[in-house]
């Protein structure tokens, strides 16, 4: 096995909404504050919501949403393998010659999936260790000079009502903090790759194709009003880590 890298920065096209939840409600205060590190109070972006997205917009993107959930509890499940092969209870197996769906039998479709689950994780467990993990992304240490030295600022807030749709006036005005447009961030994936049941370069393109449906639809909260568009530096320099 070996681990490869890919670090980079996450640059803030529009403000950026990812709730961090209060513990408690100030008067007159931000009603929807963003995650901040308890220690230093400074804005970051959760591995776990860079790493959720992608897989989301993934998922779409290869065709596998919408396979096998005719059960209303699966719907709108993340996609394991038991949407892709038929399960034997009594032997308590998965029977990996027997698809679910017949779609399946397409070759790329089938890679794509597996690729998706060795990456991301299969809660089956049938594709053994999940290979890529994405640390907190935390702010660039350019952008923290300059925000100590107030050249910008790490937050703003954000009014947001709703139109009343007969008298067209504005109701129920909230504040909505963002980290704002400009402000970039250092991310840090990293994969692990066995080599007798992994293809390196299928994991680095399909990661890239992850963050290029990521800068095409938007990160965090309230995208549909423009919140989180990002650009990455890097999708294509990765690095041996030696061990």
């Amino acid at each position: 096995m070996k681990i490869i890298r890919l670090t980079g920065t996450i640059k803030l096209l529009s403000g950026l909404h990812i709730g961090g939840g209060d513990d408690t409600m100030k008067i007159g205060g931000i009603d929807n504050s963003v995650v901040k590190h308890p220690n230093t109070e400074e804005p970051y972006i959760p591995g776990s919501s860079l790493k959720g997205k992608m897989r989301s917009l993934l998922e779409w993107n290869i065709g596998v949403v919408n396979l096998n959930r005719d059960k209303d509890d699966e719907k709108g499940k993340p996609f394991s393998a038991k949407h892709i092969w038929k399960y034997d209870k009594d032997k308590k197996e998965f029977l990996k010659d027997q698809f679910i769906d017949t779609a399946f039998k397409d070759e790329k479709l089938f890679n794509n999936a597996q690729t998706l689950l060795k990456l991301f994780g299969d809660k089956e467990g049938e594709f053994g260790i999940t290979r890529m993990n994405i640390g907190d992304c935390f702010l660039n240490e350019d952008i923290k000079n300059k925000a100590k030295n107030d050249e910008i600022t790490l937050s703003e807030a954000k009014y947001e009502n709703v139109i009343d749709r007969q008298n067209g006036t504005a109701k129920h005005p909230r504040q909505t903090e963002r980290v704002p447009a400009g402000v970039e961030f250092d991310y840090d994936i990293r994969v692990k790759v066995i080599d007798s049941e992994d293809n390196e370069d299928d994991f680095k393109a399909f990661i890239k194709k992850g963050l290029t449906l990521l800068e095409n639809d938007y990160l965090g909260g309230n995208g549909s009003r423009g919140y989180g568009r990002v650009e990455f530096s890097n999708k294509d320099n990765w690095e041996n880590i030696e061990i």
